[in-house]
């Protein structure tokens, strides 16, 4: 079976290392158990430095994949060779939007976008609902959608 690449996008600027991957650490995971054909990605990885700063800000123009053309650059890169999005804009403490674009540009390939977000939250708006093919609360059922697409 090929294997499937399922882009993980969410909130960064503003919080930690911890708050921006153990979400991540846990769908792939989780991924492994159910879909094993299915990869996650991080737009973290390799950039363990991060684990080291506190708050993760915006850019760092002095590191090769963390400089704001790095980051624009990899994170397109990475939706447009995605088989799916997951953004999980759960507790998110303002709006990403670097996230709302990911979701966008999974949008403009019809891939399909899974948006994790409980009720109430700041980015519940009609255009990403609309570029949302599912809207879910949890991480679980989020793993569900994405191993009933991409599992015969």
């Amino acid at each position: 079976m090929q294997q499937k690449k399922i882009y993980l996008a969410g909130p960064i600027t503003g919080l930690n290392w911890s708050e921006t991957e153990s979400w991540r650490d846990h769908f792939k995971a989780r991924l492994a158990d159910v879909a094993p054909h299915v990869k996650g990605f991080s737009p973290l990885r390799e950039k363990g430095f991060l684990q080291e700063v506190g708050t993760i800000a915006d850019n760092y123009s002095d590191k090769l994949l963390s400089s704001q053309k790095a980051i624009m650059s990899r994170d397109f890169f990475d939706c447009q060779t995605a088989d799916a999005i997951v953004a999980n804009l759960t507790g998110a403490p303002r709006v990403s939007i670097g996230t709302v674009m990911e979701i966008a540009w999974g949008y403009q390939r019809r891939i399909p976008v899974i948006i994790i977000a409980e009720a109430g939250n700041m980015h519940e708006h009609s255009m990403l609902r609309e570029a949302a093919n599912w809207w879910v609360d949890n991480i679980e059922d989020a793993l569900t959608v994405v191993e009933t697409l991409f599992t015969p």
